[in-house]
């Protein structure tokens, strides 16, 4: 094997040569990239457990309930702030339901692996700890630190936030707990996910309409019923069904199920249009067609399809472009303030 000549000096100042092999020289070259590919590859397990890429599409529904009730962008200083506290807490959020389910999601992968196709939940892997491949000690920690990342950004924001994001945790864990005790839990997922839209526009302004925040309130709690915390059970229905989980899908089946979130959508939709005549920003009934057609195309129309065919792939489906939502009316939002 060729190796590396390498020049040393003795002790008498007389030069000699040595043949040194390559392959320690190699072991260590390789050994950078192998250890930088596990390193994001134990990275991967933890963006996981937190659902980032659902994670960062979660971002758009505070970003877009500020903006609204603003009529325009916030200082600068507040949008970094406040992006960095959202991601945080649903960060930590996200994390903290499998910490609460990862009795529940262990039973569920002992009774058979549920194939989780283009599921956007289920981007890397679903449920890490539930697999063993992360301990239930790293979840914890990772998100307890998120978490405190979150609360300290919440309370510079408003104090009130901070209370929000605590309240936020505390009913996430109550709706994990109540998997097997009633299928109400569904009302009580739809207030955890409001709770993002509240705070943010009490963090731009801390005495906002009373009446904006009921109408912003309705309007996510029906869509994350219909367009978010059903069609995930759907997509569970057979593991739950064995666990029996008390879900809507497994309860009422999958018809009246499928009824409630066209229904949840349509009310959802609906609404968009009532919070979008209420912002200050004074939106034109151009823009409004525009903000209703998109909740139609993302929401009602695979909704449409979930319940005339009841198949499980047409609930994941529903549940990706459901989550794209609120990106969209952020997009458009946007782009009405700008022409």
């Amino acid at each position: 094997m060729a190796g590396t000549a390498v020049s040393f000096c003795g002790a008498t100042g007389r030069e000699f040569t040595a043949e040194m092999p390559d392959t320690a020289g190699e072991k260590i070259v390789n050994a950078a990239p192998a250890a930088s590919s596990a390193l994001f590859s134990r990275l991967r397990l933890f963006i996981a457990l937190s659902r980032t890429p659902h994670c960062l599409l979660d971002l758009a529904t505070p970003a877009l309930a500020a903006l609204l009730w603003l009529g325009g962008l916030p200082p600068l200083s507040v949008t970094v702030l406040g992006l960095i506290t959202v991601f945080a807490g649903y960060t930590a959020v996200y994390a903290l339901n499998d910490v609460v389910d990862y009795r529940a999601d262990r039973e569920k992968l002992s009774q058979g692996k549920v194939e989780d196709g283009e599921y956007l939940d289920a981007a890397y892997v679903r449920h890490p700890m539930a697999q063993g491949l992360l301990s239930y000690q790293e979840g914890l920690l990772w998100t307890g630190a998120w978490a405190l990342v979150a609360l300290l950004g919440a309370y510079w924001l408003n104090p009130i936030c901070a209370l929000i994001f605590l309240a936020g945790c505390l009913i996430e864990a109550i709706y994990c707990l109540m998997l097997e005790v009633t299928s109400l839990r569904t009302l009580v997922s739809g207030v955890v996910k409001t709770l993002g839209g509240i705070a943010a526009v009490l963090a731009v302004d801390p005495s906002p309409s009373p009446a904006f925040l009921l109408v912003l309130f309705l309007w996510l709690f029906f869509w994350e019923i219909g367009g978010q915390n059903i069609p995930a059970d759907w997509h569970d229905l057979e593991a739950d069904g064995r666990l029996q989980a008390k879900t809507i899908p497994v309860q009422f089946g999958p018809r009246r199920a499928g009824a409630v979130i066209l229904v949840c959508l349509a009310l959802s939709v609906a609404l968009s249009g009532v919070v979008l005549r209420l912002s200050p920003a004074g939106f034109s009934l151009p823009w409004l067609a525009l903000g209703l057609g998109a909740g139609l195309y993302l929401c009602c129309l695979p909704a449409w399809r979930l319940y005339r065919g009841g198949a499980r792939s047409q609930a994941s489906l529903l549940f990706n472009q459901a989550s794209y939502y609120p990106l969209a009316l952020l997009s458009l939002c946007m782009l009405g303030l700008t022409i």
